[in-house]
């Protein structure tokens, strides 16, 4: 349940959560369907060229269906990625997965730093007791400063 005074968290009960995804139109699945009609109509038109004496139609076919392939093979890799971060008494857990590769990083709630990375657009850095880690990729560059107020006023918040 969104909770009005937080534009991109969740409040449930005494936890506050983030979950900041790149915004994909098509899932994994549904592009594993797509290719497959796709291999399916390029595969027919090729082998109809090739009985009627073309054989090099097949041969491009094969070529553009796996240059297509791969093409889909990096988007769906990380069409998954995102960031969750969660606080919950007096931790604040941030876990992240960018191309099936995880990170988690926890900070004790009164330690926590937020600021941005850089300049004012840049990504927003936790830090705490030696650890840091960066997010906000997956939220557009004028907005994150949005995001770093939400996780202070979270923080500040008993």
């Amino acid at each position: 349940m969104s909770n009005p005074a937080y534009q991109f968290a969740q409040v449930s009960g005494p936890s506050v959560s983030w979950r900041l995804r790149r915004n994909c139109s098509v899932s994994p699945s549904q592009l594993a369907v797509a290719y497959g009609m796709l291999c399916w109509v390029s595969l027919t038109v090729g082998v109809f060229f090739w009985m009627q004496g073309a054989a090099l139609i097949l041969a491009f076919a094969g070529v553009e269906l796996l240059a297509v392939g791969v093409a889909f093979l990096v988007y769906a890799r990380h069409a998954t990625d995102g960031e969750w971060i969660s606080l919950q008494g007096a931790s604040l857990v941030v876990e992240s997965e960018t191309a099936g590769r995880k990170v988690r990083a926890e900070f004790e709630r009164q330690w926590v730093r937020v600021e941005p990375t850089a300049g004012e657009h840049s990504l927003i850095e936790l830090s705490g007791r030696g650890r840091r880690i960066e997010v906000g990729r997956y939220v557009r560059p004028e907005l994150r400063q949005v995001l770093a107020g939400e996780i202070r006023r979270a923080l500040r918040s008993a």
